[in-house]
């Protein structure tokens, strides 16, 4: 992979330029001291892949993704932990806390190489063709799980919200309906709601937008969601 490297800082680059070499599969195109720099690499070289700092002067690493048309896979190397959501929000591969250890700056290299913008989908969709029964009004219902955005607890009742705008009542609990489900589609994200990764439509803030509505992310739900998100887009 054709990598640069994008950070002010000469002990940053220095120490990253030193874990590359030592990374058979990388190959540093440049060693870039600012984002306007590294734009002009991108769009001269084939580029595979982007390790960005974020705070930079002039233009931050997060404002040269947005005016950029196109990107490759990027990781984001920072000493500022509460950006996380924002980069996974501009589909970042990881998100590295400064000071990091080479292990893991391999570990997110390789999520990088192995990255393949179909490479859950087809679990996903054999996963989407099945369905649940669930006790609703004194009769069992089917609902297809492709047809399901979202869940929310209503005391000891939930409501499941499905795509064509209707709603199904049930008596259980939300964890409970959680466990019938393929946890490699469905994610809770707050103590009163789960839904389908496939239902998400953007994050902005500390909120998810799907066709319906938005729907609040937990303070305790959201370092899971993140670590989903960033390996299923």
């Amino acid at each position: 992979m054709n990598c640069i490297i994008v950070d002010d800082e000469p002990i940053a680059r220095d120490l990253l330029k030193t874990y590359i070499e030592q990374i058979p599969y990388l190959v540093l195109v440049a060693n870039c001291e600012d984002a306007f720099e590294a734009m002009q690499v991108i769009n001269d070289k084939n580029i595979d892949l982007i390790i960005l700092d974020i705070n930079m002067p002039r233009l931050t690493g997060f404002e040269m993704l947005r005016s950029l048309k196109k990107y490759p896979s990027v990781i984001i190397t920072s000493a500022y932990g509460e950006f996380a959501l924002e980069g996974f929000e501009l589909s970042v591969i990881d998100y590295l806390l400064k000071p990091f250890s080479f292990p893991r700056f391999v570990q997110a290299t390789e999520r990088a190489i192995n990255k393949r913008p179909d490479a859950t989908f087809p679990d996903q969709k054999k996963e989407l063709e099945g369905f649940v029964m669930v006790k609703s009004d004194k009769k069992l219902a089917k609902i297809l799980l492709k047809e399901i955005e979202y869940a929310e607890a209503y005391g000891n009742y939930i409501f499941i919200y499905r795509s064509m705008g209707d709603r199904i009542m049930s008596k259980q609990t939300l964890t409970q309906f959680e466990e019938q489900l393929p946890k490699n589609i469905f994610i809770r994200i707050h103590k009163s709601y789960l839904l389908s990764l496939t239902a998400i439509k953007y994050l902005e803030g500390n909120q998810i937008t799907l066709n319906s509505r938005k729907l609040p992310i937990g303070k305790v739900f959201r370092e899971s969601l993140m670590k989903r998100l960033a390996t299923s887009y």
